[in-house]
């Protein structure tokens, strides 16, 4: 197949959500508290829907299942990305995120590690990333003792900003933040401390500590990043991961800019401005803020041309 993928997101609402995803991108809001648009989704808690071509109509995960050509004939039985934008308009509890073993083993589905680029952030906006425990034995006696302020580990942050958040690093996106995430595919989330927030009934929301202790990686240790940034024509390509699980890349584009694909298949984002996708077979496609596609194995090469900018994932070497 020689045509991309375009997706229709899903939107969750979320206690801490707010409404930046209409107010930035247009996605239609459902209620004043949505604080997630799942993006490119094979996830059954909240599967993306084909828009266009041959496969119109069917979740992503039916494609993959059904087409895995169109994806390379890549290993796994489930699509190993998931690619989100979070709106905080308040803090997002602390969680952590189990690893594959664990994770396959107590919940049935692979583990979390994501990665995210900062949309945007109001001033003096902060995230949790780590903590200060250096033994298994303090962590549990901190988080035990309520001393939340000596064991978290707190990071101003800017628009533009980039973090690598493996599995085991307890974290958190703070109020202000609007993030484009890249993650594996899993919805398992074990809560560390919901500064004792109640939900629409009244209730405290549940939290998963001993999961947390088992799972959270002591000491902290922040990944290396190697950053790299290249100019081609019309486009600057910065590099911000190449991992296990998945690949990450902006494209800034101003112009015509012509692309090789690296990987059996690329997820793509559009966060701002607008142009047009163009194949080899003459075929084009119009590119808006928020449009969200896939370009599948048979497309090997492309132009994108506009002032866009876009947030681009391929999978990493482990789902290839």
């Amino acid at each position: 197949m020689n045509e991309p993928l375009f997706l229709e997101a899903v939107l969750q609402e979320k206690i801490w959500g707010g409404t930046k995803l209409k107010d930035v991108f247009g996605y239609s809001l459902q209620s004043d508290k949505v604080g997630e648009c799942w993006a490119i989704s094979a996830h059954p808690n909240g599967p993306s829907i084909v828009k266009n071509g041959p496969y119109k109509g069917l979740t992503l995960a039916e494609v993959w299942s059904q087409h895995r050509d169109l994806f390379g004939n890549a290993k796994g039985d489930v699509f190993p990305l998931l690619t989100k934008i979070l709106d905080a308009n308040d803090d997002l509890s602390v969680q952590v995120h189990p690893n594959d073993a664990y994770g396959l083993k107590h919940e049935g589905e692979l583990g979390k590690t994501e990665c995210w680029y900062v949309i945007d952030a109001d001033e003096g906006s902060e995230i949790i990333y780590g903590h200060h425990a250096k033994s298994k034995e303090e962590l549990e006696q901190m988080i035990e003792s309520g001393q939340w302020d000596q064991l978290l580990r707190r990071i101003k942050v800017n628009k533009g900003d980039f973090f690598h958040v493996q599995s085991g690093t307890i974290h958190a996106i703070g109020a202000g933040i609007m993030i484009l995430e890249t993650q594996q595919s899993s919805d398992t989330t074990y809560r560390v401390y919901d500064y004792d927030r109640k939900d629409d009934q009244g209730n405290l929301r549940e939290l998963h500590i001993q999961q947390s202790i088992d799972v959270t990686t002591i000491p902290h240790i922040d990944p290396v990043l190697h950053i790299e940034t290249k100019n081609h024509e019309n486009v600057e390509v910065t590099t911000y991961v190449e991992s296990d699980f998945f690949d990450v890349y902006e494209w800034d584009i101003t112009g015509k800019a012509d692309f090789t694909a690296t990987a059996p298949y690329t997820l793509v984002s559009v966060l701002a401005g607008e142009g047009k996708l163009s194949l080899v077979d003459g075929s084009s496609y119009p590119l808006t803020k928020g449009v969200h596609f896939i370009l599948p194995n048979g497309i090997k090469q492309w132009s994108i041309d506009g002032k866009l900018q876009i947030i681009a994932s391929t999978p990493g070497n482990e789902n290839r």
